[in-house]
């Protein structure tokens, strides 16, 4: 076992930093080994344990391993800024380029651990607004359940890891009571979805989570309710009278994304599966592609999909298709880095996007144009639009935007709910 000698105060201060202490052992010593070469601050090893730590999960050469390159390249004495500087340029010219995805050993890919669904009965409150709204982006002002808290899917990127931190899936055992007393205003609409706290099918109906949404939904007539998943478990939906105000929608993403990031998910070809077999029973489906990644093909991945799904969809069996990318909070970025899992996630540019960060603008008109032009045949028969974007994104991609929140409201509701009342569930 390798013991690491911290001999100076730096060092010793470092050994209490969270990022150090979560990177891997061999990368611990690189860090200590070249803060005796260089005079390096603690802020600067701080910044080096980042950048050890972002490399390595994007599976490239560590921060040792490029200062020695520098130095044999520069055959002369550098100064611990020029090293710095070339460190730092190093990291940020592999988050400004297209992320590159290898074709993947399913063998070799790890799975999520098995999480067992537990009842809880905290007083907290199951409904309330979208996590992610704001004023600041065009917002569809989706309603949500946190029917289910936690979830056993293993998503890099997936920010319900910073909420529910404990590694639990938990249904309220008072769910059904607690949506009976929601006071939904009887004369208002609203769109409520239930994917935001955890996957919304893939514990199926354990603990009557499924049955006590249905009824929800049921009652009230005046929602549209949402089931948001990456999974394929449709079982007790195929078999169950569902209410006509019920849609389900599958996030989709190129399986060479799902094998990279997505863990513990059902394939490209499962999820869009399972939609056309509830399709088949009359029940509305939706697909969000979000989040939309910026690698090496991802042009021709995500074209291939729009083709398939229109190949394989009328555009009246589909309400809405969203369309988003990769935003994080900062204790999202935090979370991510703390696991150590080999993700590239988190090799993008790394822009300002209202309070969070993003790809660019430039980008993301770029990966959302691909799609949104890719399903042209459709622009006029589906509800089409952007999930937590600025209005100057909006712009750019369908030449208009909502002026108002609730104008965007209204039309989504309207839209959905218009097919709803066409088709016939069986």
């Amino acid at each position: 076992m390798n013991i690491l000698k911290y001999n100076n105060a730096k060092l010793t201060q470092l050994k209490k930093d969270k990022v150090f202490l979560n990177l891997n052992e061999l990368s611990k010593q690189d860090i200590v080994k070249i803060s005796d070469k260089y005079p390096f601050s603690f802020q600067d090893l701080r910044q080096l344990s980042i950048i050890a730590t972002d490399l390595y999960m994007w599976n490239e050469s560590g921060v040792r391993d490029c200062i020695e390159e520098f130095e044999n390249v520069q055959n002369k004495d550098l100064s611990k800024k020029e090293v710095i500087a070339h460190v730092k340029n190093y990291w940020e010219g592999l988050r400004g380029a297209k992320i590159k995805y290898e074709p993947v050993n399913k063998n070799e890919v790890e799975r999520p651990k098995p999480r067992k669904v537990q009842l809880s009965d905290q007083e907290n409150e199951v409904f309330g607004m979208c996590p992610v709204a704001s004023e600041k982006t065009v917002c569809c002002n989706l309603m949500t359940i946190d029917a289910v808290q936690g979830c056993s899917l293993g998503c890099s990127y997936c920010s319900i890891q910073t909420f529910y931190s404990d590694g639990k899936v938990s249904v309220d055992k008072n769910l059904a009571e607690k949506l009976a007393n929601i006071p939904l205003d009887p004369s208002k609409n609203y769109h409520i979805g239930s994917g935001q706290s955890s996957d919304s099918l893939v514990i199926g109906n354990k603990e009557g989570v499924l049955d006590a949404q249905l009824k929800f939904a049921r009652e009230n007539p005046n929602i549209i309710l949402e089931f948001k998943t990456k999974s394929n478990n449709i079982s007790h939906l195929l078999k169950t009278d569902l209410p006509d105000n019920v849609f389900v929608c599958w996030s989709l993403n190129p399986q060479l994304f799902i094998d990279h990031e997505e863990h513990g998910t059902a394939s490209l070809n499962q999820r869009l599966q399972a939609a056309k077999d509830l399709s088949r029973k009359g029940v509305l489906v939706g697909f969000h592609f979000h989040p939309i990644v910026y690698y090496e093909g991802y042009e021709d991945d995500y074209k291939n999909i729009v083709r398939k799904v229109m190949s394989m969809f009328k555009p009246s069996e589909v309400a809405m298709i969203s369309m988003g990318t990769l935003t994080f909070i900062k204790p999202a970025i935090n979370k991510l880095r703390s696991t150590g899992l080999k993700s590239k996630v988190l090799q993008i540019p790394m822009a300002d996007a209202v309070g969070k960060s993003s790809y660019t603008k430039e980008i993301k008109k770029e990966i959302f144009s691909t799609v949104y032009d890719q399903f042209q045949p459709w622009h006029k028969d589906v509800f089409l639009y952007l999930c937590m974007e600025e209005s100057s994104v909006w712009e750019s991609v369908f030449g208009s935007y909502y002026k108002d929140n609730v104008d965007f409201e209204t039309a989504l509701f309207d839209s959905v709910s218009a097919k709803m009342n066409k088709l016939e569930i069986v």
